[in-house]
């Protein structure tokens, strides 16, 4: 469910039909076919999502597998050497009943030290070396901690850095270009034509009333006419004053604000 993995995906991917993983899920294990077919399913299930299939096998078999036949034998059967009757007699045979721990308690140790485990991993999951990091999953009724690469970790980080350093190469780009503004001062109008580096008309000459202010345009320079005198020119917020004459033309740049033969410069129609 964290992962978001639909169970129709598990079951196209393991082979095993829906029905017996949502049993699994549960703990349904009578909707199994068989002990046989349980553990077989919880390790392919348990590889399709990255768990510790030994870890959950070995939890069913505490939890709900009995134990063989074999596994009941006595350690070891010995006989009385003589019975009541002597040494060497028919006497009975006696054997040594092994006393067995109880389920509860061999339960009970595992799950703590699951515990334990699951513990020390966390302790050591945020100062160890791979910079890995633990996340829970949920499968079969219980909670396994798996371990997460490295990358995945630090996709945060990188994509951080990859914003700053984009926003920084975009600010550098910025202060690069000529920040420009035509004002028309008066006394009268003025017409203006101003054309950028990429060529692009900006004023396709238009006529600028008294007070009136075209612009910002930036651009990493810029070509103008002017018709008249009666303007100013504000560069990267320096004003730059026009000189009382008609036409006239300037090459503006960052660095430059040079007066150029008005007959070399745009011409807007």
């Amino acid at each position: 469910m964290r992962a978001r993995i639909d169970i129709s995906e598990i079951e196209a991917e393991t082979k095993i039909r829906a029905k017996y993983l949502r049993a699994l899920e549960n703990e349904e294990w009578g909707l199994l076919p068989g002990p046989a077919y349980v553990r077989s399913f919880l390790r392919t299930y348990a590889e399709a999502l990255d768990l510790d299939a030994k870890l959950l096998l070995e939890e069913y078999k505490l939890r709900h597998e009995r134990p063989s036949d074999h596994d009941l034998m006595p350690i070891g059967a010995t006989r009385r050497r003589g019975g009541r009757g002597g040494r060497g007699g028919g006497g009975p045979v006696r054997h040594h009943e092994p006393r067995g721990v109880p389920r509860g308690v061999v339960v009970g140790v595992v799950v703590a030290l699951l515990l334990g485990a699951l513990y020390l991993l966390g302790r050591g999951g945020g100062n160890s070396g791979d910079g890995a990091a633990s996340v829970g999953t949920q499968t079969a009724g219980r909670t396994t901690t798996t371990r997460v690469p490295a990358s995945t970790t630090k996709s945060s980080t990188t994509a951080s850095k990859k914003k700053s350093a984009s926003s920084a190469a975009k600010r550098s780009a910025s202060s690069k270009l000529v920040r420009l503004q035509v004002i028309a001062t008066g006394p009268g109008p003025v017409s203006a034509c101003l054309v950028d580096a990429a060529g692009k008309l900006r004023i396709p000459g238009a006529t600028l009333q008294e007070n009136v202010t075209a612009g910002p345009y930036r651009s990493k320079s810029f070509r103008l006419k002017l018709g008249n005198g009666n303007a100013r020119v504000r560069v990267n917020g320096k004003i730059r004053n026009v000189p009382d004459v008609s036409p006239v033309a300037f090459l503006i740049t960052r660095k430059t604000f040079t007066r150029v033969d008005p007959t070399t410069a745009p011409s807007c129609g």
